[in-house]
């Protein structure tokens, strides 16, 4: 299972079902709570949330050790314990990098960046984008890509998905597809609607390029390549795995690691990673746009596909490339946009809980809207299970508008910030991907939905 509550540990206190976008956890009170895996999404909040521990100082070094070896943590490992956790992938990881035969490659999701630093006494939301690159490079991956360029290839083909529906009478309203977390929870719960998702693959998944068109780049073997995604979600390790992520003919993303088990891999290794140099990401699966950066936080992802659509649509400059309307910190905030000759109805829902009533409102013909993000974690990405522990509840609010207004500096800092004018981008379409929605991209970064319990590996 991906995320587990330690019953040794658990007193009771049952915070982590409070935060549980799908009541997931049930549990007497005062007694050891159990995860209904068949409504779990994994989307690690009560792993973020959980106050009950074990550490060497109050529990003594014998019972640390063996908790950290159920958990497969490293030795370095000296911090407390949680009673809710998620899986360590990092033997995988050192297995495959101590292999002289296999060729390892990393991405990087957006939301890491504007974490990671904490982990390292830094503050919070502090931008490390390219000291990580750095860390990426000293630890030993082969090639250090980044999950922002596939966010630009997703802003590509999902813009162009949503022109089709609008202009062409699809299916809508369209909903994005980048949270892994919120597409289980969709099947599971609302199959019939499943059509209404954009059939993009997530930006982790658009990683099935690293073993295709990267590995021609370099003249690769593909079938010895590794690829690791380091993301703020503790769900990606669900998605990478689904029998379906394999368009590249391997397994797309073979493994998932979270923003916290990078800091243990730099930890581990020795590397002091405030003394590292800033360095560049490799090209060309490492160049990206302001508009790939701000997927980490909710409403970035509508407003990098506004900021691409605009201009297919209308063939001039967007006139603001700030899309204020779309930005924010409410559960559910709806904008209309006005598109050339179209009023662009939009919405976004920030945190699970809140897209059940826009469900039922769809279910009962009461939406009308062109275009919905989802996110399950509550700011989005920045917030996600798997970013750096906030053991202090007064501490969250601080660190999401502080990691969110780090994401959108960057953003502003970048010479470019439209996917559509990523040179990279227009590269790959050239020399491999050819269109968007075309036959070859749509066979590559598109993907199917499942209902019922088919496909559901935890």
């Amino acid at each position: 299972m991906i995320i587990n509550i330690d019953k040794d540990i658990c007193t009771g206190c049952r915070e982590c079902a409070e935060v549980c976008p799908v009541s997931a956890i049930e549990g007497e009170q005062g007694k050891p709570q159990e995860i209904n895996y068949d409504k779990c999404v994994m989307c690690g909040q009560c792993v973020q949330k959980c106050k009950a521990y074990v550490s060497i100082v109050d529990h003594g070094a014998e019972a640390y050790d063996n908790k950290r070896a159920e958990r497969n943590l490293p030795n370095s490992v000296l911090e407390p314990l949680f009673a809710a956790y998620n899986n360590c992938n990092l033997d995988k990881v050192k297995a495959a990098l101590a292999d002289k035969d296999t060729i390892t490659m990393v991405q990087c999701a957006p939301a890491v960046r504007v974490g990671i630093a904490e982990d390292f006494g830094g503050e919070l939301g502090t931008l490390a984008a390219r000291k990580m690159a750095a860390a990426l490079r000293r630890i030993g991956f082969n090639k250090i890509y980044d999950t922002n360029f596939n966010a630009d290839l997703t802003i590509m083909e999902e813009g162009t998905e949503l022109i089709k529906r609008v202009t062409e009478g699809g299916i809508l309203p369209m909903f994005t597809s980048c949270c892994p977390a919120w597409v289980t929870f969709l099947e599971r719960n609302y199959p019939e609607m499943k059509d209404h998702l954009s059939s993009c693959k997530s930006p982790q998944q658009m990683g099935a390029i690293f073993k295709t068109y990267g590995a021609e780049l370099d003249n690769y073997d593909p079938a010895k390549i590794f690829t690791v995604s380091v993301m703020p979600c503790t769900c990606k390790e669900f998605e990478c795995n689904r029998e379906e992520m394999n368009s590249s003919g391997y397994q797309d993303v073979d493994v998932a690691i979270t923003t916290r088990e990078l800091a243990y891999l730099i930890k581990d290794m020795g590397i002091d990673f405030n003394s590292l140099p800033e360095e560049d990401y490799d090209q060309p699966l490492g160049m990206y746009t302001g508009a790939g950066t701000i997927f980490g936080v909710t409403g970035g992802v509508m407003e990098a596909a506004i900021r691409t659509g605009y201009e297919l649509i209308t063939g001039q400059p967007i006139p603001a490339v700030d899309v204020s309307a779309v930005r924010g910190s409410d559960a559910f905030r709806t904008a209309t946009l006005k598109v050339g000759d179209i009023d662009l109805k939009v919405g976004i829902v920030a945190g699970l809980k809140n897209v059940i009533p826009v469900m039922e409102d769809l279910k009962a013909g009461k939406l009308d809207l062109h275009f919905i993000e989802v996110m399950t974690c509550p700011a989005g990405c920045v917030s996600g299970g798997g970013q750096p522990k906030l053991l202090l509840d007064s501490e969250k609010e601080a660190a999401y508008e502080a990691r969110t207004k780090g994401t959108y500096a960057h953003d502003a800092e970048l010479t470019i910030r439209k996917s559509h004018e990523n040179p990279a981008i227009a590269k790959i379409y050239e020399d491999y991907l050819l269109t968007p929605n075309g036959k070859e991209s749509h066979h590559m970064l598109h993907t199917h939905y499942c209902t019922g319990e088919n496909n559901f590996k935890k």
